[in-house]
């Protein structure tokens, strides 16, 4: 080998290792997604009295956005994924046709203006919970977050605007009960995500939920 080459090659032998480490570390203190009973995640959820002191929905959480400028806002892209038959789009992202399943209430619904977007965990309920502490742009990230397929859902405005702001003490899937350890799942897996709280009596109604749901696992996905 020639004498440059040599030193060339001592060089990166050197250098390399202390390259790779930072990423080989990145990688490790990743966090991993935790998957465990139903049961063993509501008793993890932290307990706390709500208070919706200060809460305004424009105000606290923003309005859908487009965060990839790709002309689709949140509720356009939620439309996009959830939908069975897809729509035609055309424009910056004006959709037509298409069907959807609405899982809330069991029903088909044909073209997107049937449908409202749902936050699973409602903001106003994750204000109560904890988000009234976050910045700003954290409350818009959780309005509009797209990295778990359980935090937005495309359902029926009437099963959305029923559901409204309330927390499974009051409404638990009413209109298709074969749903609730479903939705009861979702629920604890984006509380947990974020680090909000439950109530007492919203703790008593998961628990008791939990033990009519054996076999039913919850998936917490590590949010930013």
């Amino acid at each position: 080998m020639r004498p440059a080459l040599t030193v060339l090659t001592a060089v990166l032998l050197a250098v390399l290792p202390t390259a790779i480490a930072p990423a080989a570390q990145a990688a490790q203190a990743a966090p991993a997604a935790d998957t465990l009973p139903l049961a063993e995640a509501v008793a993890q959820l932290p307990v706390a009295a709500e208070d919706r002191t200060g809460y305004d929905r424009e105000q606290s959480f923003g309005d859908w956005i487009d965060a990839d400028r790709d002309g689709c806002n949140t509720r356009m892209e939620v439309l996009l994924e959830e939908a069975v038959v897809p729509p035609a789009v055309t424009g910056r992202c004006t959709l037509s046709g298409g069907r959807w399943y609405s899982w809330y209430d069991n029903t088909w619904i044909d073209g997107p203006r049937g449908l409202d977007i749902d936050h699973l965990v409602p903001l106003a309920e994750a204000w109560d919970s904890g988000a009234s502490a976050w910045t700003k742009q954290r409350r818009i990230t959780y309005a509009n977050y797209l990295d778990d397929s359980r935090h937005l859902e495309a359902v029926s405005a009437r099963s959305n605007r029923q559901k409204a702001d309330q927390d499974p003490t009051t409404w638990l899937v009413p209109d298709n009960p074969t749903e609730r350890c479903h939705y009861l799942a979702n629920w604890t897996a984006v509380k947990l995500q974020w680090g909000l709280t439950v109530d007492p009596a919203e703790q008593h109604t998961l628990t008791l939920g939990a033990a009519e749901c054996p076999g039913t696992d919850v998936t917490v996905n590590p949010v930013p």
